[in-house]
């Protein structure tokens, strides 16, 4: 996926979610609810809540309410019970698009997602009809003039899988998910800060888009980003 416009994509996806401050809170209050939920609150053997408390600190969410939303998880205050649910689909030139959601009626969220893509030019598809298209993994990316040697380096001897250099100049480290702290902490602590780091679902092949098509895909993303129930949008579209 050695793509021209991957750090322009990623930049304009940033620039996306810094729009939309104030749904993350809300977003990282389901994940840290749900993973408290599903593997308990002591994050040193839940590495799932670990990570989304690291998320809701570099967020500023205040230590009060991460306590407060572990504490509803695992019984000691009453809480919401939220469902997660991927839902698949087509986006516009037949890219593909998956759309994790938390929410606490299905019923709503299927009916609010399937709206989006058929109102948008999209066609919401079958369990598996997309999801094969993407790979579960630890992302690192750096910006173009990053020390690619020196990333190698260290990257491959904390575990990662793969480094890539894209067209752009822009380096990716990717992961296996379980390894991905420790090859964050192998990078930071040699100096090297990512501008991402993630674990995401990650696009094998890219599929490009400009003119019209870039600008009615990017309106379908913004849609269902937008849509309460949606914690995540992944998709292999390159908007040139």
């Amino acid at each position: 996926m050695a793509g021209h416009s991957k750090w322009a994509n990623i930049q304009h996806r940033k620039g996306r979610q810094d729009e939309k401050r104030g749904k993350i809170w809300t977003r990282l209050t389901r994940e840290i609810i749900v993973a408290a939920r599903a593997g308990g609150a002591d994050v040193n053997m839940n590495p799932r809540l670990r990570l989304a408390i690291e998320k809701a600190k570099a967020a500023n969410m205040p230590a009060d309410n991460i306590k407060r939303n572990v504490d509803k998880a695992t019984g000691n205050l009453d809480g919401v019970t939220y469902e997660e649910i991927r839902y698949e689909g087509y986006g516009i030139g037949g890219a593909a698009i998956m759309v994790d959601t938390m929410t606490d009626n299905r019923v709503r969220t299927v009916a609010e997602v399937r709206h989006a893509f058929s109102k948008y030019g999209g066609n919401m598809g079958t369990d598996g009809s997309v999801s094969f298209q993407f790979k579960h993994c630890g992302q690192f990316l750096f910006a173009p003039g990053a020390s690619e040697d020196k990333i190698m380096e260290v990257a491959l001897e904390a575990g990662a899988e793969d480094v890539v250099t894209h067209e752009d100049g822009s380096i990716e480290v990717l992961s296996a998910p379980a390894d991905f702290e420790a090859v964050q902490k192998a990078l930071e602590g040699a100096g090297l800060k990512a501008e991402l780091a993630e674990v995401t679902m990650r696009a094998d092949t890219p599929v490009a888009l400009s003119g019209d098509d870039a600008v009615r895909m990017q309106k379908l993303l913004d849609v269902l980003e937008d849509l309460d129930d949606v914690q995540e949008v992944y998709h292999n579209a390159e908007l040139n």
